[in-house]
């Protein structure tokens, strides 16, 4: 092949490949928003445990709990689908010795808020958490 029948073929390619790299980096971008906010579902739980643990009555820790996700929901910057509250149930459990309490924590975030604004759909992440309860909580 001469010169001439060559020309243009790197803006052809270039055509191609362009939109699949940018394609592929957002697909990148997304997966790391993801994990993120899976990440910050895990705190938020974590953190629900912990200050359900450190109260005295149920009706209290279940207000403890619900009120410390959203709070570090917030605080990262994920929201719940539809600006809703995450779901968090809150479990005592008397079967060791000491106590403990779980609590799980379940957030609908949408597509939109982890990829390409305005997407459509949502993803729903969980989790769940256990805490001792504290012996030494104020009374």
């Amino acid at each position: 092949m001469d010169a001439d029948q060559e020309r243009g073929s790197i803006a052809i390619e270039a055509a191609i490949l362009v939109p699949a790299i940018l394609l592929f980096l957002l697909l990148v971008i997304a997966a790391g928003r993801a994990e993120t906010a899976k990440g910050v579902v895990a705190a938020a739980a974590r953190d629900a445990a912990r200050s359900a643990s450190l109260t005295r009555t149920a009706g209290a820790a279940q207000a403890a709990a619900a009120d410390s996700a959203a709070t570090t929901l917030d605080q990262e910057g994920v929201s719940c689908q539809g600006g809703q509250q995450p779901q968090v149930d809150f479990v005592p459990s008397t079967q060791d010795q000491a106590g403990s309490v779980q609590v799980t924590v379940v957030c609908v975030v949408p597509l939109g808020d982890l990829a390409v604004p305005g997407m459509p759909g949502s993803v729903t992440m969980s989790s769940t958490f256990t805490s001792v309860l504290d012996l030494y909580r104020a009374s």
